[in-house]
């Protein structure tokens, strides 16, 4: 599966939907809200739009082509541990603010990232650490990356979205997994993705597969170790 496969889908359209969910959803919050834990280890909601409104710090810098200075920055905050431990100092830059503060960076810088995005166009090339990319293509990283976060923090889908929602992070996990020259083999129906690498072989249902692509399923959850790890490739 390569880009092709995502042509009927608009990667613009999907990153304003789920950015708009988690505007939505943090608009509405009080502060026992705010201090919720999230899905992600560690970290409260707040913590999750503090993350969100570091990372566009990256983005800004992608689209100025100006990942030098990107980089210089995370030397001087004395950042040497890659994107992980950017994710870590954004959070801790912003504890302690204001959650509307927050909310308020995180929306204005978001805003402008979309546009921007929009305005370049799907084939575009866009400057990112990895290399130029594609400007379509990172939209789809952006919007997974959204809606993975909104699940995180339990922002509401309505049951009539879910199905549509659901399945193109499944095309946008089965491209990232063929872009990054996994080994899974993936056959697919509407109810179920068989996984395959080597001698181990799953079948998942697509919010599972979801799941796995994006590092969320649960400990317990009855996958091989090894192909759990396979299959993770949007986080």
């Amino acid at each position: 599966m390569d880009a092709a496969a995502l042509a009927g889908l608009n990667s613009f359209g999907i990153f304003d939907v789920e950015a708009d969910r988690l505007d939505q959803f943090f608009t509405g919050l009080d502060s026992q809200g705010w201090a919720r834990p999230s899905r992600c280890a560690g970290w409260t909601v707040q913590d999750v739009l503090a993350h969100l409104a570091g990372a566009e710090l990256y983005n800004h810098a992608c689209l100025n082509g100006d990942l030098d200075g990107f980089r210089a920055m995370l030397r001087a905050a004395g950042i040497s541990g890659g994107f992980t431990e950017f994710n870590q100092w954004c959070v801790r830059q912003r504890r302690g603010l204001p959650a509307a503060e927050v909310l308020a960076e995180w929306r204005e810088a978001n805003g402008e990232t979309r546009q921007r995005l929009t305005e370049l166009g799907r084939d575009a090339p866009l400057l990112t650490a990895a290399g130029p990319y594609p400007v379509g293509l990172q939209a789809f990283h952006c919007g997974s990356d959204y809606a993975t976060h909104a699940d995180d923090v339990g922002a509401p889908v309505a049951p009539a979205e879910e199905p549509g929602r659901t399945a193109w992070r499944v095309s946008v996990g089965r491209f990232a997994l063929a872009e990054q020259n996994s080994p899974v083999k993936i056959s697919a129906t509407e109810r179920c993705i068989a996984v395959q690498a080597g001698t181990m072989r799953a079948e998942l249902p697509p919010a599972d597969f979801v799941a796995a692509t994006v590092g969320r399923l649960p400990p317990g959850y009855p996958l091989d170790p090894a192909l759990r790890e396979a299959l993770r490739c949007l986080a």
